[in-house]
C-alpha cells in the first residue's frame, strides 16, 4: 500500500472504531427503539450506516450511486436484531477497507465516473464522506442512547 491508501485505510479504522464505541451502549433490548414512528429504530439506523457504506464504493467504484432511497430505507428498516445491523457495518467496513487498499493511487485520484454526486470529486474522496456520515449517525445515535436513559461513551477515548 502507498502513503496514500495508508492515511485513507486509517481513516476508515478510526471510523469504525469511533461508531462502535458509541454504539457499545445499546443491548439486545434496545434494537427496536425509535424516537417516533417513521424513524430508524436503534437497529435500522446502524444498518443503514453499513448500507451506505456499500452505497458510497458502488457509487465511486462500482456501476453508479442508487438514488432509490426509499428501497434504501425499506432494506436498513428491514433490518431488526443489533447481531444483523451491527453485521451489516462490520461487513461494510471490512469492503470499504479492502477496497480502498486494493486501489492504485491512480485509480483513487481518478474522477468518481457517475458524477450525479459529488461532481469531479476523485474517488478517495468518499472516505471523507464515510467519516462524516458516520460521525452524523454516531451523534443521533447518542441522542437516541440519552432518550433510553443511557450515557454514550467518549468515542475518541
Amino acid at each position: 500500500m502507498s502513503a496514500l491508501t495508508d492515511a485513507l485505510v486509517e481513516e476508515l479504522e478510526q471510523t469504525r472504531k469511533f461508531f462502535g464505541t458509541t454504539t457499545a451502549v445499546f443491548d439486545v433490548a434496545d434494537a427496536g427503539f425509535a424516537p417516533t414512528p417513521e424513524m430508524y429504530t436503534v437497529a435500522g439506523q446502524i444498518a443503514h450506516v453499513g448500507l451506505t457504506l456499500d452505497w458510497f464504493l458502488a457509487g465511486a467504484f462500482g456501476p453508479g450511486w442508487n438514488m432509490d432511497f426509499e428501497a434504501d430505507i425499506a432494506r436498513a428498516k428491514a433490518i431488526t436484531t443489533l447481531d444483523a445491523a451491527r453485521a451489516t457495518v462490520a461487513d461494510g467496513f471490512a469492503r470499504a477497507i479492502r477496497t480502498i487498499s486494493d486501489s492504485s493511487d491512480a485509480d483513487l485520484q481518478a474522477p468518481i465516473p457517475d458524477d450525479v454526486i459529488m461532481n469531479g470529486a476523485p474517488r478517495k474522496a468518499i472516505v471523507a464522506a464515510i467519516v462524516d456520515h458516520c460521525a452524523h449517525h454516531r451523534g443521533s445515535l447518542a441522542v437516541y442512547a440519552r432518550l433510553l436513559g443511557k450515557v454514550p461513551p467518549m468515542p475518541y477515548s
